[in-house]
């Protein structure tokens, strides 16, 4: 069962009594991201700006240029695994995405299950996903790429967006939805925002949750296309959509009824809307509002207009597929011949992390007698001036993982 809490929420003191839960941190990454670099802020206005002079646009006009035009997103699925059952099957990628489909199409089983009074605001988004045939060099590619990480854990601060910092890079967010599939710490997923860092761009999910009920992922697409929390965010506040009711809180749990706040009539909350945080079994809907905002951004001038012209989707140029990682043989730093006489070989081929670092080679009174840079995967290091001895190999990164290890010299 799929659980989101709002962690905002937890900082004043709402949620005091309930349990640790798994959350959904998209609010939060944005607040943090938008703290931390404020120039984004305009973009990010700017956007919205955007969006809202769309809708109005297509109200007056009362045309809406994509209303009934399929938009097809090419996709990329990042597969960030430290142990192998992290590594998640082909299998399970194409269900995600059927699932994103279904859910964006209307087409699934369980729309049955929207209220009559809240079925003539239900929408089919003509939204769908497809696995990028075409990778950035113009390659075949199957959408999946699978990366061996020394991380164990990742959190909202984007380093698996990285390969230097144990991730992988994202592909041209102007031509592709990213997806990151990893083992996030405490949360299950969160997604970038229109208007934010173009190497950014994109969605991550817990390895646990994508493919399996799907619907998380489905959550944090529709917060990559610019939907907000269905209540805004705050107490009683405003997801910017017309036809979603203004609601207290976020929704745990699958309930069923009627359940008002806000004084929002006679219908009540929409918590059944794929933007709260009720549990899968009990989402089914997008509404008419909530297309039009999605559906504003590809509009020409739009944050995602791009996608529209990608050649992600065109065959490619080069048919041959670049060759998969290999597993790894080991997971640590791989040191031989040791004992040693001339020259030590320190393997990092499995953590680019430490390219750059400092190695230091220390006797057994502690004195540095070598200190050298770590420039590539594969380090070479001269100890033929050593003199026999016993000595202790040292390097530390930022995020505390240190190399230690004993070296005997000849």
């Amino acid at each position: 069962m799929r659980i989101y809490l709002f962690l905002a929420l937890f900082t004043t003191g709402i949620c005091d009594h309930l349990p640790a839960q798994q959350v959904c941190a998209s609010f939060e990454y944005k607040e943090t991201t938008l703290s931390q670099t404020p120039a984004l802020k305009q973009s990010v206005e700017q956007t919205e700006t955007f969006i809202l002079q769309q809708i109005a646009k297509q109200q007056v006009e009362q045309q809406r240029l994509h209303e009934n035009t399929l938009i097809t997103i090419p996709v990329v699925v990042h597969v960030l695994y430290h142990q192998p059952n992290e590594n998640i099957s082909d299998e399970m990628v194409y269900k995600q995405l059927s699932i994103l489909n279904a859910c964006f199409r209307r087409l699934n089983a369980d729309t049955a299950n929207t209220p009559a009074w809240f079925k003539p605001f239900a929408a089919d988004c003509r939204i769908e996903f497809k696995l990028a045939i075409t990778d950035p060099k113009k390659r075949a590619t199957n959408g999946i790429v699978r990366t061996y990480t020394p991380v164990e854990k990742w959190t909202i601060d984007d380093d698996m967006k990285f390969t230097l910092k144990g991730g992988d890079d994202a592909w041209d967010a102007e031509k592709y939805l990213n997806i990151w599939v990893c083992n996030l710490n405490r949360i299950i997923g969160y997604a970038s925002f229109p208007g934010g860092p173009a190497e950014k761009d994109g969605i991550v999910i817990s390895y646990s949750y994508f493919g399996v009920s799907g619907k998380t992922a489905v959550h944090e697409t529709g917060h990559w296309l610019g939907l907000k929390h269905i209540w805004g965010d705050e107490y009683c506040g405003s997801d910017d959509v017309d036809d979603t009711p203004k609601q207290g809180t976020f929704t745990t749990g699958c309930p069923s009824g009627i359940r008002t706040s806000c004084s929002n009539g006679s219908y009540g909350d929409m918590y059944m809307n794929y933007m709260d945080i009720t549990s899968d079994a009990c989402t089914n809907l997008f509404t008419k509002g909530q297309k039009a905002r999605m559906r504003a951004l590809f509009e020409e001038g739009g944050e995602r207009y791009g996608l529209l012209t990608s050649y992600a989707l065109q065959p490619p140029l080069i048919n041959e597929m670049p060759l998969p990682d290999e597993l790894p043989k080991w997971y640590y730093a791989n040191m031989y011949p040791n004992p040693a006489t001339n020259e030590i070989t320190l393997d990092l081929t499995y953590d680019i992390r430490w390219t750059g670092k400092t190695i230091t080679i220390s006797n057994a009174q502690g004195q540095v007698m070598l200190r050298t840079t770590i420039n590539s995967k594969v380090v070479k290091i001269n100890v033929s001036q050593l003199p026999p001895g016993i000595y202790f190999i040292y390097a530390k990164k930022e995020d505390g993982d240190t190399i230690k290890q004993k070296l005997v010299k000849r």
